[in-house]
């Protein structure tokens, strides 16, 4: 399916056709709505380029869940120094 989007509305936005490609696509990652390599492949970049395209509207790429947070927080659980956690 393709999607047109017209010149006036191109034009209001103060964005070129591929300004409005990258932005939705920044947009629909930031929203939750595309994992990173499809948002990448809808903004026709890399994974790096995205990554920093996303940088630099200061969208975190990298977004943990509190279930990444707890296995963190288990990890480091009883670290002292040099020791390490006993598995």
């Amino acid at each position: 399916m393709a999607l047109s989007i017209s010149d006036e509305t191109l034009k209001a936005a103060g964005l070129t056709e591929r300004e409005m490609q990258v932005e939705i696509a920044c947009r629909l990652f930031d929203a939750d709505k595309l994992p990173l390599w499809p948002a990448a492949q809808l903004a026709g970049l890399s994974r790096g380029a995205f990554e920093e395209e996303l940088a630099s509207r200061q969208i975190p790429v990298y977004r943990p869940t509190q279930e990444d947070w707890l296995i963190d927080k288990r990890t480091t659980a009883g670290l002292d120094g040099d020791t390490c956690p006993s598995s």
